[in-house]
């Protein structure tokens, strides 16, 4: 778990404090400060929850804090003669990160620099793991880290007890003691209610020994009766207690943890189990100080750590539902109180009214677009009639009133300030007046409570006060709790839930809801009640912590000071650009630059300041103004840059007024551009639409539309527009939604209705770039317009009717060089005719000269279909205009051909595959002969199947007299030539093959095709079992000299891919319940007994490692039950079983024969079911090992094998081989994957390291 305790100087330390993760590029936003709680949280890295719960815990252990900070940094670094530096990493960077959780100026804290003194890397960072096995690794840390200085019996001082074991002879009262030393007391949790009655069990009640269990004495030198106990002899100042949540259930082989109540008290008294009693009382007296608790089940959860600030560093509140039902009583009370008053609202402050109007609101806060109209409903007029000439606008008056009003939902809402509420009622607000917030202007109201929280609890978060990080006796003054917010009178000490990086306070009743449940106690820590701490201490964060470690924090809390301001001034800069009225020109409703030369001018501006003082700013800018100036927030549209809103209030500040990064401010006087007056608004955002006029006489591309841009306003109505563009008696269209050009190049629009004519474009939904048709009563009668009802149809001119067409290139060269021609074609064209004028145009009719050639389409991936019928028209061959075609050499299918693809199956994958053109009316089988000669073949015995849609060898073609039209194959289909005469219907025409002899002593790492030889072909019904195949089998004329007594002495494997994949069991199924399909290969091997495998038997091929050798010994079959326990735990059982060893001392890995590498199956798990009820089983026959049949599995004997390394010499080679070819292939510029290579700019998946359990290397330093 932890790596090397000492390294060299500068290696291993890490700087985990302000600067820690720190990301290159982008700057991110600094960490905020401490919270209200003024408590630190610890990040969690992925998966060290349980760390972060331990580290609180040592953290708030004030005794072990300040033993840990008398550690010297001469004692934890010294330097040698050599120049070296040997640095004690682990208690060094544990020193830096309390101080940091102490008084660095940080909501939280980062443990990256300690983990990297663990040795650990991203793998442990992200695995959960146990606190109770860290607590006891990392105090075995801390002591090998610790030898030879002078803090090297720390952990022994306060957590080191004994107990002592005694065992009593009832027949000379003779006694046997036996003392144990124990850091922690580990307690049963199972069947006991709850820790005083599990501490009874394990050292009150006695055990006896008698009957049939009776105990040796040797005194008596004889078995007698005897009773067995145990008593705490040494008790440590601070006691943990480990409780054993996990327990194991050996009837369903898995594990639990127990959830029912199991008690444990705040104070424990431990008299009654210690061995000494002449102790005072004190001696015996724990307290209850911290709790980790466990949320989850037993293969994975979260933790966190209740803890009770025995120092009062912390600032305790009430829990938010006190603080919620308490405010909501006194806010009742103080509505009451002004309600009843008799003074007229009209006549008072408007602060008391605003107070009243949030304060009557049940929600407790009011949005800010709302406030106006309540305040109008509650006095009667507006607040500008009423208090805006005296107090200006009313946000205005909330800012200046901070310390009343805050504001919420990222300054949507505004609520009263809870400070403000429990310091003054409102009759006192009343008497004040509004200058009871004097003073107060411009502070925020967080800041001002952190400033107040910072004050009252002494703490010295922040680098703008040096006294605050001294040890003067000033920082030792005790911190007196805000009572204001619910806190318990008479106890001084509480209770803090500190979950990662949240801290948040509690109550001690809730420390009760943690007895049972997925969530409960998981370790207790007490600590004696005669431990006292100083007066100084109280509240003092800084107290007995170094002077190095403190001007280390006052730094890092300047540079953090320095981030933040720095982060807040770039967050609240803006960057806009400003448009003067002098370089731009109203057209289409819009702004528009008069030449491309004009450019806006970029300004960046603190968005807290006003809009005067941006006003004044850009007055500055533009010396030679003159008159008024106005600043508008303008938008790039499509029809240019429009107006929206002005800024008008000057007081307002640009974060209120809506400016943000990137906005258009346009610089004019208010009122015209240029001599043109312009509208400002949203609604008269222009649409920019595309305008189609009749073109007479046509224009040059012989084009019968006249387009034009248009911008007009979006509350102009339709009829508007069509006063605009022409005359009354138009027809004004719209094309239709999706209407595409067809075959015939023909496009469709609708007339609209009278009833839209009154209706504005932003009702019609009219947008940007969107068609108007404007058709003059003229036009209606012409041949390119032809209207029927609301419909005109526009016969579109060669514009867009024509295919391009070029010559397919078989080159680079080709392709960079060739040529394509737009071909004047509509949907009533020949194809025939487009072929011919397209050799015309390319000039290859002599070229071409008896050489057939036809034209093809190519999909968007890149593959060729098949050629079109040139008897077609463009429409009725379904090709659409606008699209291309290439000339292909070879022939045309005629209208009653099919032109198909096919494919031989006795060729390897990857081969293009081969064309063919036969009439419709041609039989199956012809078409199966044509195929047979076109692909050079020979022999009678070949029958034809489909493609399917997933690339996969279908049915086949069982009725060969029908015709292919008949047989449903289609134009373009693809269709397999599969080797061998087609069987009856239901029959399965099979390739046997025989398991050579020769080869079962070879230490082959797979099962290949290459150790059967082919014994001929059988053909079985699809019905017929499996014990009939294997008889069947035997009458092969290859295996009459094969001696094999019954069928149940043969094995029956499926090859796929020229590798046995599977065994077929169950000698009674049938084939088509075991999926045998026609054509399939199986592979039959002679075995030295009868073999009857279940359904969830899995046959392993187990190979034994050579010790201290990179080689295996012969293999042996192993037939591993996977039903009873599927797991890596339930094989390693098996294999322990079978070698008769303990499932410790092995190792296993399944070899991987694509690959030539091991993968290693690990004992342990910690997948989780999302299922409450249903346990998931970490099968090893599903991902990511996929176990099964045949597969080879290595095992390693770790008693006398120290090499856990599973590949050979063999395997290197192999892999060696597979590099060099994926080099070539690399270097050929393709890539073969089925080879287990992978294509250029991609890598293999990273191999993650296996989860081991917890350990720890320890340095020699003595």
């Amino acid at each position: 778990m932890f790596g090397d305790l000492f390294e060299e100087k500068g290696e291993g330390l890490g700087n985990s404090g302000v600067h820690a993760g720190v990301c290159t590029g982008k700057e991110r936003e600094p960490t905020p400060p401490r919270g209200c709680t003024a408590l630190c949280g610890i990040r969690n890295q992925g998966g060290t929850c349980y760390l972060n719960a331990l580290l609180q815990t040592l953290l708030f252990t004030p005794e072990f804090r300040e033993q840990l900070f008398s550690l010297e940094p001469q004692e934890l670094g010294v330097q040698d003669d050599g120049g070296h530096s040997e640095v004690r990493v682990i208690p060094l960077e544990l020193q830096r990160l309390f101080a940091r959780l102490l008084l660095l100026d940080e909501q939280t804290a980062s443990t990256t620099a300690l983990t990297d003194s663990f040795g650990w890397t991203n793998h442990e960072e992200m695995c959960q793991q146990d606190v109770q096995e860290l607590n006891r690794i990392l105090f075995s840390a801390l002591e090998s880290s610790l030898v030879g200085t002078s803090g090297s019996d720390l952990i022994q001082q306060l957590y080191h007890g004994t107990l002592v074991n005694h065992i009593t002879c009832r027949e000379c009262n003779s006694i046997s003691e036996t003392q144990e030393d124990f850091l922690d007391l580990t307690v049963c949790v199972k069947g006991l209610c709850g820790l005083e009655e599990a501490l009874w069990n394990m050292f009150v009640e006695e055990e006896m020994f008698d009957e049939n269990n009776l105990y040796r004495c040797g005194h008596c030198e004889r078995l007698v009766s005897a009773t067995k106990g145990a008593k705490l002899r040494k008790l440590p100042p601070f006691l943990t207690v480990s409780l054993l949540r996990f327990s194991y259930d050996f009837e369903k082989c898995e594990r639990f943890k127990e959830t029912r109540n199991f008690r444990f008290p705040l104070n424990i008294n431990l008299r009654p189990y210690s061995e000494q009693s002449s102790l005072p009382d004190s001696e015996f007296l724990y307290e209850l100080f911290s709790v980790i608790i466990h949320k989850g089940g037993c293969y994975g959860g979260h933790y966190h750590v209740y803890i009770k600030d025995i120092d009062q560093l912390g600032h305790w509140e009430a829990p938010d539902e006190d603080v919620k039902e308490k405010l909501k009583t006194e806010i009742k009370t103080q509505i009451k109180s002004v309600c009843d008053a008799d003074v007229s609202l009209q006549t008072q402050d408007p602060l008391s009214v605003l107070t009243a109007v949030i304060a009557e609101d049940g929600s407790g806060s009011v949005l800010l677009d709302q406030l106006g109209q309540k305040f109008m409903n509650k006095v009667g007029s507006s607040w500008n009639k009423t208090f805006r000439k005296e107090f200006g606008p009313i946000n205005k008056f909330l800012q200046n009133h901070s310390d009343v009003f805050v504001l919420i939902s990222d300054g949507s809402r505004v609520a009263l300030n809870p400070k403000h509420t429990h310091r003054h009622t409102f009759k006192d607000t009343h008497i004040h007046g509004p200058d009871g917030a004097e003073g107060q202007q411009g502070v925020e109201p967080e800041s001002r409570l952190e400033e107040k929280r910072r004050f009252d609890t002494g703490n010295g978060f922040g680098g703008e006060s040096e006294h605050k990080l001294e040890l003067e006796p000033e920082m030792g003054k005790e911190a007196e709790p805000v009572n204001g917010m619910g806190a318990e009178p008479g106890n001084l000490c509480h209770w803090f839930d500190l979950n990662d990086s949240t801290v948040m306070a509690i109550k001690e009743e809730d420390i009760r809801k943690q007895f049972q449940g997925k969530e409960s106690a998981y370790m207790l820590f007490y600590r004696k009640g005669s431990l006292t701490r100083p007066p100084q201490a109280k509240g003092n964060h800084a107290y007995k912590v170094p002077p190095h470690l403190l001007e280390m924090i006052r730094e890092e809390n300047t540079r953090l000071q320095q981030k933040r301001a720095e982060f807040e001034a770039s967050s609240n800069s803006v960057e806009f650009h400003l448009h003067f009225a002098h370089f731009y020109s109203v057209m289409n409703g819009a702004l528009q630059p008069i030449n491309s030369e004009s450019s806006a001018v970029t300004m960046t501006f603190d968005r807290r300041r006003s809009v005067g003082e941006l006003r004044l700013a850009v007055y500055q800018m533009q010396e030679q103004w003159e008159g008024d100036m106005a600043l508008s927030i303008a938008k790039h549209l499509p029809a240019g840059l429009h107006l929206y809103n002005t800024l008008t209030d000057d007081q307002q500040s640009l974060y209120s007024a809506g400016v943000c990064n990137g906005f258009d401010l346009f610089v004019w006087n208010g009122k015209e551009v240029n001599g043109v007056q312009v509208s400002v608004g949203p609604d008269w955002e222009p649409v920019l639409l595309n305008v189609l006029r009749p073109s007479t006489p046509l224009t040059e591309d012989d084009s019968v539309l006249q387009r034009s841009l248009h911008g007009f306003p979006q509350h102009l109505t339709l009829g508007g527009v069509r006063e605009v563009l022409g005359p009354q008696e138009a027809l004004l269209c719209h094309e239709e939604k999706g209407a595409e050009p067809d075959g015939g190049g023909a496009s469709g629009w609708r007339v609209w209705p009278p009833e839209a004519m009154r209706k504005t474009l932003r009702e019609l939904t009219l947008q940007d770039g969107d068609s108007l048709l404007l058709l003059p009563p003229i036009h209606t009668i012409n041949s390119v317009f032809s209207v029927e009802g609301d419909v005109v149809t526009l016969m579109t001119p060669s514009d867009c009717r024509w295919l391009h067409v070029q010559l397919l290139p078989q080159t680079t060269e080709e392709e960079e060089e060739g040529t394509r021609k737009k071909i004047p074609a509509s949907g009533d064209t020949l194809l025939r005719e487009v072929k011919q004028r397209a050799l015309e145009e390319l000039q290859l009719e002599e070229k071409l000269t008896g050489v057939p050639f036809c034209m093809r389409q190519i999909d968007r991936s890149g593959k060729i279909l098949p050629p079109v019928c040139e008897d077609l028209s463009v429409r009725d061959a379904g090709i659409r205009l606008m699209t291309s075609l290439y000339l292909c050499p070879g022939h045309a299918p005629k209208f009653s051909e099919l032109f198909l693809f096919f494919r031989v199956s006795t060729v390897p994958p990857g081969a293009p595959d081969l064309e063919l053109i036969v009439p419709q009316t041609l039989s199956v089988r012809g078409c199966v002969m044509e195929m047979v000669r076109v692909a050079g073949l020979q022999g009678p015995c070949w029958h034809v199947r489909r493609m399917d849609w997933c690339e996969e060898v279908g049915d086949a073609l069982r009725d060969e007299s029908l015709s292919l039209k008949e047989a449903g194959v289609a134009n373009g289909d693809t269709l397999v030539l599969a080797e061998g005469e087609l069987p009856p219907k239901g029959f399965l025409k099979l390739s046997v093959s025989w398991w050579c002899e020769e080869f079962s002593h070879r230490i082959e790492l797979s099962h290949t095709a290459g150790k059967c030889k082919a014994v001929g072909l059988v053909e079985i019904s699809e019905d017929a079992l499996l014990q009939d195949l294997k008889t069947q089998v035997l009458t092969l004329p290859a295996l009459v000299d094969e001696c094999v007594p019954t069928p149940d002495f043969l094995r029956c494997w499926l090859v796929e891919n020229h590798r046995v994949s599977r065994i077929l069991r169950g000698n009674t199924l049938t084939l088509r319940k075991l999926k045998v399909l026609c054509g399939s290969e199986l592979c039959f091997q002679k075995l030295q007994c009868e073999e009857n495998l279940g359904l969830k038997d899995v046959v392993l091929r187990v190979l034994m490692g050579v010790p201290c050798e990179r080689e295996y010994f012969p293999p042996q079959e192993f037939v591993w039950d996977a039903g009873r326990d599927p797991s890596p735990k339930g094989l390693y059982h098996a294999l322990a079983a079978f070698y008769a060893l303990e499932p410790e001392n092995l190792l296993l890995a399944k070899h991987l024969p694509e690959k030539h590498s091991w993968m290693p199956i690990h004992n342990w798990t910690q997948q989780v079911s999302k299922r409450k009820k249903k346990k998931k089983v970490d099968s090893l026959q599903g991902a990511p090992y996929f176990l099964h049949d045949g597969d080879v599995v290595g095992v390693k004997n770790l008693l006398v094998d120290s090499n856990k390394e599973f590949s050979t010499l063999q395997d290197e080679e192999a892999q060696q081989r597979l590099r060099e070819q994926t080099e070539n292939h690399r270097i050929k510029g393709h890539c073969d994957v089925t080879l287990g290579t992978w294509p250029e700019g991609k890598t293999k998946a990273k191999h993650r390291k296996p989860e081991v359990a917890l350990s720890i290397n320890v340095g020699v330093f003595r």
